[in-house]
Parts: C-alpha cells; sequence; structure tokens
C-alpha cells in the first residue's frame, strides 16, 4: 500500500509542467516573455475537459442558460462604458536606481499596510511616504522610488487604425464578460429566454501586467469562463446564494479537495458590486488566493451601455409588461488558474513498497489527458504488437488513447503516472488466446484481468 511521502511545493508543480508536455513558458528558444505560456500536448487535453465539465455544467444541464462566444475586439467606446478607460489600473512607483517598477498596494500590503484600491493617487502617495523606507526594490534592493502613478491595465492595439496619431484607439478586451452585455438585448429577442437566465462564455482577456508572478495565476494573457445570470432588480438574495453553492459543487465535481477550498468576502467593493465573494484554492507555496470571483453587480452594466450606446437596453416581461432594467449576478473563473488547481491537488508523491518513491497525478478520470495507454507486454514480438494495435485503435475511436511499447512495464506505468493516465492496458501471450488484457488501475496500483469488450463500455 502506497502513503503520501512529502508535501508538493509550487516548483514541483513548475517542473512537471514542463518535463512532461503540460506547460512552456512562452516564446521559450528567444528568452521567454514574462507573463505568457502556451499549453503543450497534454496540458491542452486537460484544459480542455476542464472547459467541458465547465460548459457542461453551466450551459448544457441548466435549461435556463445559453452560450456564447463574442468577437475579441470591440467598439473602443465599449471600455469607456465598462470604467475600464478611467478605472482600470494599477497603482506604480519607478525605482530610481534600475527603473524597475513596484505595484504600490501589493508591497504596502506585504508589510502589513492596507491600500484601498478605491484611494486616489494622492491618497497612496500619501500612505507610500509614509512607509518608503521600509520597502526595497526587488530588482536592485534599493529603497529610492518615485511618486505612485496610476498605471493603466487595457492593453492597445491599431485595429482598423494605420495613423500615427492613434485617434480611435482599440483595446484587447480587458475582461471576456463586457460581450455578454454587448449580446444581452440580441439574445432575448431572438431565443425563448425570459429572465432570470443565465449566459455563459469562455473568452480571452488581456492584461498589462507590470510583475507577471507565481506561474500562472498571473499572466498577461488569459482565459475567463464567465457566467451572467440576469434577474429582475431586487429579487437577487436568493440566486445569489444558490450560484455560490452551485459553483462550490462544481469545483468538488472535479475531484479537489474540500479543505483546500474556502469562500471569502471582500472587504473593499470595487465600484460596480454591491456585494463580492472570491472562491480560493490553497496553492502549494503560496497559500489561500482566488481561483474565481462571484459578484452582484446591479444593473451598472446594463445601465452603462445603454448610456453610452444610446440604445434602451430595458427588459419588457412579456406577462406583466413591466419594464426594468435586469440585475446582474456573475461568475467570473480564470481557466489558467482553476487548471493550476487542479494540477496542484492532483499532484502527489508516494513510497511504495520496497522504498520506491512514484510521482501520480490522481486527475479525476473525466479531466486526464490520456484515459488509457495500451502497452504490448513486448514490442520485438509481431503477433502482440499486432493485438495490442487492434486493442489500442478501439479504444481510441472512444477514448484518448496512448501508445507506448517503449522500455520495461515499470517505467511505462511509471510515465503514465506522471501524467495521470487513469488505466494501462497490457497486451500478453494470454489476450492471443482468452482476448482478456491485464488493466492496471492509477490510484491503487492494483492489477485486474478483464474482457477487451469491457473496456470498451
Amino acid at each position: 500500500m502506497s502513503t503520501q511521502t512529502k508535501d508538493v511545493s509550487m516548483d514541483d508543480i513548475i517542473s512537471l509542467c514542463k518535463r512532461r508536455g503540460f506547460v512552456y513558458p512562452g516564446s521559450e528558444i528567444y528568452g521567454g516573455e514574462a507573463g505568457l505560456y502556451d499549453y503543450g500536448p497534454y496540458g491542452v487535453e486537460l484544459l480542455n475537459n476542464i472547459k467541458k465539465s465547465w460548459w457542461q455544467a453551466n450551459v448544457h444541464r441548466k435549461e435556463n442558460y445559453v452560450g456564447l462566444d463574442s468577437a475579441m475586439f470591440k467598439h473602443p467606446k465599449v471600455w469607456e462604458a465598462s470604467g475600464h478607460v478611467g478605472g482600470f489600473s494599477d497603482p506604480l512607483a519607478e525605482c530610481r536606481n534600475c527603473n524597475h517598477r513596484i505595484r504600490v498596494d501589493k508591497e504596502l500590503g506585504a508589510i502589513g499596510v492596507a491600500a484601498d484600491e478605491k484611494m486616489s493617487e494622492a491618497e497612496l502617495n500619501s500612505l507610500f511616504d509614509e512607509h518608503r523606507q521600509e520597502i526595497k526594490c526587488s530588482n536592485c534592493g534599493e529603497k529610492d522610488f518615485g511618486q505612485v502613478k496610476a498605471f493603466n491595465l487595457l492593453v492597445k492595439s491599431n485595429l482598423g487604425d494605420f495613423t500615427d496619431k492613434g485617434e480611435r484607439p482599440v483595446y484587447l478586451p480587458g475582461e471576456a464578460c463586457q460581450g455578454i452585455y454587448l449580446n444581452y438585448k440580441n439574445i432575448v429577442d431572438t431565443t425563448r429566454v425570459k429572465v432570470p437566465f443565465g449566459v455563459a462564455q469562455i473568452g480571452k482577456a488581456f492584461r498589462n501586467e507590470i510583475s507577471p508572478r507565481n506561474f500562472l495565476f498571473r499572466t498577461r494573457e488569459l482565459e475567463q469562463a464567465d457566467t451572467q445570470y440576469f434577474v429582475k432588480p431586487n429579487e437577487n438574495k436568493e440566486p445569489y446564494e444558490a450560484i455560490k453553492q452551485d459553483r462550490w459543487n462544481w469545483y468538488l465535481s472535479l475531484g479537489i479537495r474540500e479543505e483546500n477550498l474556502r469562500f471569502k468576502q471582500h472587504d473593499n467593493l470595487v465600484f460596480y458590486a454591491s456585494d463580492a465573494w472570491d472562491v480560493e484554492y490553497n496553492f502549494p507555496s503560496y497559500g489561500f488566493d482566488e481561483i474565481e470571483g462571484i459578484h452582484d453587480r446591479t444593473d451598472y452594466d446594463l445601465t452603462q451601455h445603454m448610456k453610452f450606446s444610446g440604445v434602451d437596453l430595458n427588459y419588457v416581461d412579456p406577462y406583466t409588461k413591466e419594464k426594468y432594467i435586469p440585475w446582474i449576478l456573475e461568475t467570473s473563473m480564470g481557466m489558467g488558474r482553476c487548471f493550476l488547481a487542479v494540477m496542484s491537488d492532483a499532484y502527489t508523491v508516494e513510497e511504495l513498497e520496497g522504498g520506491e518513491t512514484r510521482t501520480v497525478l490522481k486527475l479525476h478520470e473525466d479531466l486526464a489527458p490520456v484515459k488509457y495507454a495500451v502497452f504490448p507486454l513486448l514490442k520485438n514480438k509481431p503477433e502482440l504488437v499486432e493485438k495490442a494495435r487492434k486493442v489500442y485503435e478501439e479504444l481510441s475511436r472512444k477514448f484518448v488513447c496512448e501508445w507506448d511499447d517503449n522500455g520495461n512495464i515499470g517505467k511505462r506505468y511509471r510515465r503514465q503516472d506522471e501524467i495521470g493516465t487513469p488505466y494501462c492496458v497490457v497486451i500478453d501471450f494470454d489476450t492471443l488466446e482468452d482476448d482478456t488484457v491485464t488493466i492496471r488501475h492509477r490510484d491503487t496500483t492494483q492489477q485486474e484481468r478483464i474482457k477487451i469488450a469491457d473496456l470498451l463500455r
């Protein structure tokens, strides 16, 4: 019987992600680019399985939810209406010695000084001035900084504008959810949905982060899985609590251990929210931090877009003819953060009988990048290879499978353990006689003999 033998660090996770083809540093052959990552062959399979689970839970299994995939680029006024042009910024200060920039609110927080995100530049400068000598530049170690300035996080583009003046600035999306608000009226007009109803979308967002950090946790390009639930004004409390519980249950359905999750309510609310909670995960080395936000946005978003666009976005109840702007209950999950939480929770190092250890990803079976690995017992026996190929081809019609005939069976098992494959199938000489195979279970390492036909059920 195996037992866990050591605590897991984030360095362990990062090493496995690179070594086994889950996540690569972006543009690595050019020295990399901070805050950008590429999902490798196993990583993209795991990521797609997480997306599939999320989509099924939030669209296919809910009668009053529909899906959307909106364009990445949007009219420039969208970001004015949303508040991103004027209020989507980080407070930064530049080291006078090496020109490295620091996030002032984060640095103050690290020494126990709370910096409210509603503070003005003047208020932050006053607070920063009181504690300058307690903060060192993380690059050179000096304590000589300039004034605090707001640094907008929107990423500009020149879409359709090739002039030097940049008279019509266009932005990559600062958040994915705006496409849902822009299409709210289209969805009401072209489908059978009625308030209350939800819209779900998985989309890209971009942040001009000055200091991306903690691997996939804070990146410059990210993917968000959002739902926006449109409700009648002041009828938000009960559905809000139901949504919170629904999101909690989904994380448990992924196989994440409940002791590694917690809810945290926001003390200082952003300008558009009347209530906000985070689902946090206990990351190795970092501790608890946000993977998803659940926000009561009231009528802010639709009211803003109605004001800036001039289009009437009121909802008319088809039965009572009552007219109103719906309130919005939002869930917004960082897909990369969820990926990292799933990897962290599954990563296990075990001590086996005889003193050996193995690294195994105990992923939920539905999330595993590879469902079955098929091995011929010996690769120099044509009859075994031929039979194993047939089994592999049959399984591949229904499941993601991997072929491996390199090395002894023990080494092959270890390779599959590291990528989280739930089942390894060995074709041996008995298979040629009775169409049975040995199936080895990842989590227990137990083996059993079953019919090939039973694998396909």
